[in-house]
């Protein structure tokens, strides 16, 4: 399984968006400049984190986009599952009359606790955790590159 590219670009402009001051309306432009993505493909991804409650618009003069919860409250799981669906690893997880063999089969038994375990992994990483690593990992970087 692969994530989308909108979904990926998703997750970045919601980090993006997690890292700017609380309650502040981000204007469409600056979005595209920094995670070097398209006005269109930007409407694009936005309209299901919308619709999921993610991110809010905000039309007009002066408008753009905000998160519409803190950041904390909103987990990569959720980020996927706006994008993409429900997490679903084989068909015979999405309709239980997919495969007659489900009672007996041992592969179902696996693709059911690899779900679980990715669906557990992705929702115990909120925005919020993913905004601070990424701190992180810039300061390790330029210390790492100034020699200091």
């Amino acid at each position: 399984m692969v994530i989308t590219r909108a979904t990926e670009y998703a997750v970045r402009a919601i980090i993006f968006l997690a890292q700017q001051p609380k309650d502040s309306i981000v204007l469409k432009k600056d979005i595209c400049r920094t995670q070097d993505v398209t006005p269109a493909f930007l409407t694009k991804i936005f309209q299901p984190l919308i619709k999921a409650g993610i991110v809010n618009s905000q039309r007009g003069v002066g408008g753009g986009f905000l998160l519409a919860k803190d950041p904390g409250e909103i987990t990569m799981l959720d980020i996927l599952e706006a994008e993409e669906g429900q997490l679903k690893l084989n068909h015979c997880l999405i309709d239980a009359d997919f495969c007659q063999r489900d009672s007996f089969c041992s592969a179902h038994e696996v693709w059911h606790e690899a779900q679980h375990e990715m669906a557990k992994v992705l929702k115990s990483y909120s925005v919020a955790d993913l905004v601070r690593r990424e701190k992180e990992n810039l300061q390790l970087l330029s210390k790492k590159t100034c020699n200091c």
